[in-house]
């Protein structure tokens, strides 16, 4: 599920939105559609929105496990701001977290707020 840019507009096809991992072809980021730059290893990629308070929580947890692994970065990114990236992506809720691989593929996707080892365990299969 490469992402395609056509007329300066991001389109995706759809991906299970179940926690599993992606099939293959998952979409790919990189710096200019995130407005950050990739992780060496891996990149936490939240989408929030202003009144969430999961959002909130979500933040501290993804700060915390960003701190503890080497090379892995956070990137929020506000789903009001960046409707194109959101219907891209097929963001439907918020939170919704990607971790991305150093290649800035999608190689997990989950709605809520997440738990640390959660994160901790998606983070094995990027990096």
């Amino acid at each position: 599920m490469p992402l395609r840019r056509r007329n300066g507009s991001a389109q995706v096809r759809q991906q299970d939105d179940d926690g599993r991992r992606p099939a293959a072809g998952s979409p790919r980021l990189d710096a200019a559609d995130l407005g950050a730059e990739l992780g060496a290893r891996a990149t936490l990629v939240q989408f929030s929105s202003a009144f969430c308070a999961p959002c909130r929580a979500t933040r501290r947890v993804l700060d915390e496990v960003a701190g503890m692994v080497p090379g892995v970065t956070h990137v929020e990114i506000d789903a009001e701001g960046h409707l194109e990236l959101v219907r891209a992506l097929d963001v439907l809720k918020t939170p919704t977290v990607l971790v991305l691989d150093a290649d800035g593929r999608v190689v997990r996707r989950a709605v809520g707020q997440p738990r640390t080892a959660d994160v901790i365990a998606a983070l094995g299969e990027a990096v």
